[in-house]
């Protein structure tokens, strides 16, 4: 029998990660803690690097940035999740689905270039310390988070249209808690074969690119340091770029582990239970990585806390 095509008109059904009806209300719980948390947290590191002209440099630029950008990858998956979780209804139209998942590639990949642009950053100022103000200027740095953000809109407008030219013919279920590409292309009942090409490509210089990028840079980093004669030196130097580095190395680290995951064929639902690591508790942590590393950090969400207590 000869199927009709019903995309326009289908639901996916995303199912989360579990269906046990006794696990939902924990599962509501922590996720909701974690989301508050997140939003909370990179709000007050922005409000914070805003308030104060001290940090009106390009470090504290990037991460308001990266608090940001946080924020928004967070609440393109953490609220729908949290909704069907209390509701009950697992279903998202073929729009909303197609809408997080482009969201969710921008917001991805923007992070992506910025940690890279950070890395450069850190090279500049450790490495080229008498020449930090000249190449770091305003328009530079305008300039890298423009490129940024055309790189990832045009990126995820890509990936979008091409899933566009897809068929779906019935309801779906995706064994996981939001639309990622990956999981949309195993459901389509045409041929994906360019769109896993695509894929494969623009993951390998999108992903694999900016990685060079910020290893090149930190290479660099630890030569320099390692020059420095003094410990007093080294420490501050290395103090600088510390925090950039373990937020990296948390970033990298769970994206990497659930790509790995996800070749070696694990189940579905310990691929969602990875996600979680890159799409939750990454961002949940970055506020605290560089509030609890950071002295300058510290005294603005002080003097922050501090007007706010005033009110």
């Amino acid at each position: 029998m000869k199927s009709e095509n019903y995309t326009h008109d289908l639901e996916f059904l995303l199912l989360g990660l579990s269906q046990d009806p006794e696990l939902q209300p924990f599962l509501f719980g922590v996720f909701l803690s974690m989301y508050l948390i997140t939003v909370l947290g990179n709000l007050f590191i922005v409000l914070a690097v805003s308030s104060n002209p001290h940090l009106h440099i390009p470090m504290y630029f990037f991460l308001s940035i990266l608090s940001f950008l946080d924020i928004s990858l967070t609440s393109t998956i953490v609220p729908k999740m949290l909704l069907n979780i209390l509701t009950g209804n697992k279903a998202i139209t073929y729009t909303g689905c197609l809408t997080q998942g482009y969201f969710f590639l921008v917001f991805m990949c923007i992070e992506m270039l910025l940690l890279t642009v950070m890395a450069y950053d850190r090279y500049v100022a450790i490495c080229l310390p008498l020449h930090y103000t000249v190449i770091m200027n305003p328009h530079l740095c305008g300039l890298l988070i423009l490129l940024s953000w055309v790189i990832s809109i045009m990126n995820a407008l890509l990936h979008s249209l091409m899933v566009l030219h897809l068929s779906f013919c019935m309801n779906l279920e995706i064994p996981h808690f939001f639309c990622e590409l990956a999981q949309i292309l195993k459901l389509a009942c045409s041929d994906t074969l360019i769109n896993n090409i695509l894929v494969y490509l623009v993951s390998s210089i999108l992903g694999v690119g900016p990685l060079f990028g910020v290893i090149f840079s930190y290479v660099h980093i630890i030569s320099s340091i390692l020059r420095i004669p003094s410990t007093g030196g080294k420490y501050k130097a290395f103090s600088t770029c510390g925090s950039h580095l373990s937020s990296v190395s948390l970033f990298y680290g769970t994206s990497i582990g659930v790509y790995l995951s996800s070749a070696a064929h694990l189940s579905p639902s310990s691929t969602a239970v990875a996600s979680v690591l890159y799409t939750v508790v990454t961002p949940m942590m970055n506020p605290f990585i560089y509030s609890l590393r950071n002295r300058d950090i510290q005294r603005a969400l002080q003097r922050l806390f501090r007007r706010i207590t005033h009110f």
